[in-house]
């Protein structure tokens, strides 16, 4: 007989990156509901702020934590003075398709390119993963549990183009890093895997999909006829982290829409 406490979380610290908005907000929320104490981290302290308000107005525990995760240094001392105890969860939700205003070279072929037209994909998609998973890592292996859940995006997958090469490029490299660290982890209690998403509803896909025409072609490519919300990801989230799925590491599960379909 399955447990019903399966996904009870109560007595975890879990932070998870990028959840000032959207997918992140949601995860930390789901988090919170089940019994986890949440850090919610974000480079932008004022949404950071508003979320763990949010959370605490609903009678569960957060704190609020500013930090750029591509900055290692800025990772460590977010893990040293959140003051909720060892981090027994990480969530690497943040992500981006490239930090700051988008250059006119990001519509070149890719063999114009250079490398800092590129290298912008990977500090926040590649480079954050691995200093949060290292510092959480640092935590939970003493105590012999450990969950990691790295979002990353079906462009991982299939491989986009037009100007999403080095995008794609980064988000499968967290998976392979997500990999390694699933056989690094194991012995230790902690699981490691990833959650590829497909077109969800976040405020950057929002504004595009206004548009009718667009909205229309998109689907076209989802065999559910819809976008995903960010509960779809929160809930898979939640069960990678909880002990309900205590036999599964190293593996990403699509949560698409059957954009692309795992093997």
């Amino acid at each position: 007989m399955t447990s019903p406490d399966l996904l009870n979380l109560s007595g975890r610290v879990a932070l998870v990156t990028g959840a000032g908005q959207g997918v992140g907000r949601q995860i930390a929320i789901t988090l919170a509901e089940f019994g986890a104490h949440v850090i919610v981290n974000d480079f932008d302290l004022d949404r950071a702020e508003r979320v763990a308000e949010a959370i605490t107005s609903a009678g569960y525990l957060a704190r609020p934590a500013q930090a750029d995760v591509g900055d290692f240094d800025q990772v460590h001392r977010m893990f040293s003075e959140h003051g909720l105890g060892p981090v027994s969860i990480v969530v690497n939700n943040a992500g981006n398709a490239g930090a700051g205003p988008v250059s006119t070279r990001a519509a070149l072929p890719f063999w114009e390119q250079e490398p800092q037209d590129w290298r912008r994909f990977f500090h926040v998609n590649l480079d954050g993963v691995m200093n949060v998973t290292r510092c959480g890592l640092a935590q939970m292996v003493p105590h012999g549990w450990g969950r990691v859940v790295t979002i990353i995006s079906d462009a991982a997958r299939v491989g986009e183009i037009n100007g999403m090469e080095a995008y794609s490029g980064a988000k499968a490299g967290a998976a392979g890093f997500t990999r390694a660290m699933a056989r690094l982890g194991g012995r230790y209690g902690v699981t490691a895997n990833c959650i590829a998403l497909g077109a969800t509803r976040t405020p950057a896909i929002e504004a595009q999909i206004q548009n009718e025409a667009f909205a229309k072609k998109v689907l076209s490519n989802y065999i559910v006829r819809r976008f995903g919300e960010p509960s779809d990801a929160a809930n898979a989230v939640l069960f990678l982290a909880s002990d309900a799925s205590s036999y599964i590491t190293g593996q990403t599960i699509p949560v698409n829409g059957g954009y692309s379909l795992a093997l």
